[in-house]
């Protein structure tokens, strides 16, 4: 091996032996051999073989080296640093793949404007484009045109692509206007239970559209002399099964109305991208509404959606756990007015800027300044809601919040099977998280946060919340996998460093 590789592997190993908190002669203990030569492998002077290299892995319970495929992707994390500064918020991950599954609808060109370059939409650009959906990315990178084909070529379709992401449920809606019959895999995403996709067919089904799964697959087949005759009743307040059944409404010639229907964040974006393609959309922010639509949609339209409160939070968050004082820029406040109200509750000291439009012309925004703080547990517990209430997936934040803060808090997860488990996983940083059932925890505050090193959770909010924890934490954490951060977030790394952070990501050599 060259000296360059020795060296990228001894600091592996001296890394994985600090985080298992083991010294040197423990380490050589465990491997049979002298503490001097783990000191002149950790310094990269000491030719190693690989079965020594997996024997060291084995016995710190880390993997060092990957072999034969580009490895996971991992971050290293200095913690016990303050933030400052100013960052924005990025557009909504969520608001964009939903836009992305909506240019289905339109012959024309569709142009987005500062899409979020994760790997959710990744991962639909090539869904969509083995499909026949040409896009390229302009403004430096700014921004995506789409452009669809006259004919989608579903046959072709890359199911790779298509399991690791939930998002492509939201084919089914505007693809029933298009195709008698079609299948599509079965949505994979984040690792939250059982996440039935029965209201999809039950709203789905008022357009003629039935589904049959078989051998991980949905069979679709559309009745095309089947049409909403009532209005529909949507059996859960989703955001994507009222996605889906805006979608399926938005080519069907007529009127359409949709109760129950979810009021959050993307669904507005959602809304509001229609009313460009000539769809109009009545009771936009409320739980009725009622989409006229048209049979043919062929234009060329120009669309920013707006920024992601969950994001939003992310930074909010990170701000209070390394008792910083952080401005986030362009903050869509209506999507978080409880959770501010619930953190002015608890002693969040903060200021707020006047409120300006999000380039949509529609969304609220503002500035929001943050301060080291005092916090104390609310008197309540916390607990989501669909929107106007505490975002479902800001609630995570509130267990490294609340782990900050002086006291018992409870946090109810009532919506996911799992989510609350990982939460759990603070513990491994010091913190006191007691699962007391799937879906509720009690967290003791304040904690003193510590450092170690550990797989990310397979599950998006919990896992960025494990990662504030680090950064909260004196010394060197690692968090291994990271790739379900990547699906929501674009360069948080990075961008957390340019207010103050330390972060590296590495992969295994």
């Amino acid at each position: 091996m060259t000296d360059a590789y020795l060296g990228r592997i001894g600091k592996l190993i001296r890394d994985a032996r600090q985080h298992r908190g083991w010294t040197q002669t423990q380490l050589a203990d465990a491997l049979g051999t002298s503490q001097s030569a783990v000191n002149r492998i950790e310094r990269g002077n000491q030719n190693i073989s690989l079965d020594m290299i997996a024997r060291i892995g084995e016995a710190l319970d880390s993997e060092i080296v990957s072999l034969g495929y580009a490895g996971p992707m991992h971050l290293r994390v200095v913690g016990g640093r303050r933030l400052s500064g100013s960052i924005d918020v990025k557009t909504s991950k969520n608001a964009c793949v939903a836009l992305l599954c909506a240019t289905l609808l339109n012959a024309g060109r569709t142009t987005l404007r500062r899409v979020a370059r994760i790997e959710e939409v990744y991962r639909i650009l090539e869904v969509l484009a083995s499909i026949g959906v040409r896009h390229r990315w302009i403004n430096d990178g700014n921004d995506l045109e789409i452009v669809p084909p006259a004919e989608l070529d579903l046959a072709a379709m890359d199911t790779e692509a298509a399991r690791r992401t939930r998002s492509v449920i939201m084919f089914l809606g505007p693809l029933l206007h298009r195709m008698d019959h079609f299948k599509i895999p079965y949505a994979g995403g984040c690792d939250l239970g059982t996440r039935t996709v029965q209201p999809h067919m039950t709203a789905l089904r008022h357009f003629g559209l039935e589904i049959t799964a078989t051998d991980g697959t949905y069979h679709a087949q559309v009745d095309r002399s089947v049409a909403p005759t009532r209005a529909i009743v949507l059996t859960e307040r989703g955001d994507t099964v009222t996605e889906n059944a805006l979608l399926a409404a938005a080519r069907h010639d007529g009127v359409t109305v949709i109760r129950n229907a979810s009021s959050n964040y993307m669904v507005q974006d959602l809304c509001f991208f229609l009313e460009e393609l000539g769809v109009r959309v009545e009771g936009v922010g409320t739980t009725t509404l009622t989409v006229h639509g048209v049979a043919t949609i062929d234009r060329d339209v120009d669309y920013a959606p707006s920024e992601d409160p969950v994001e939003a939070m992310s930074l909010l968050a990170a701000a209070v756990v390394t008792e910083s004082e952080l401005t986030i820029r362009r903050v869509p406040v209506e999507f978080m007015e409880i959770e501010l109200a619930v953190l002015e509750e608890m002693g969040l000291d903060h200021e707020r800027s006047a409120e300006y439009r999000a380039d949509n012309g529609r969304t609220r925004l503002l500035d929001l300044t943050v301060r080291p703080s005092k916090l104390c547990a609310p008197i309540d517990k916390i607990h989501p809601m669909p929107f106007p209430g505490l975002n479902i997936d800001n609630v995570p934040f509130f267990a490294a919040i609340a782990a900050f803060a002086q006291g018992q808090t409870l946090i109810h997860d009532w919506v996911y099977d799992n989510r609350a488990i990982y939460l759990t996983d603070l513990n491994r940083l010091g913190a006191d998280v007691k699962l007391l059932d799937p879906h509720r925890v009690l967290v003791e505050g304040p904690t003193r946060w510590r450092s170690a090193e550990m797989m990310c959770p397979p599950a998006l909010r919990p896992a960025v919340v494990v990662l504030l924890a680090m950064m909260a934490a004196e010394g060197t954490s690692v968090l291994r996998n990271v790739y379900v951060i990547n699906r929501g977030y674009e360069d948080l790394a990075e961008r957390l460093n340019s207010i103050g952070a330390q972060i590296e990501t590495f992969r295994d050599i």
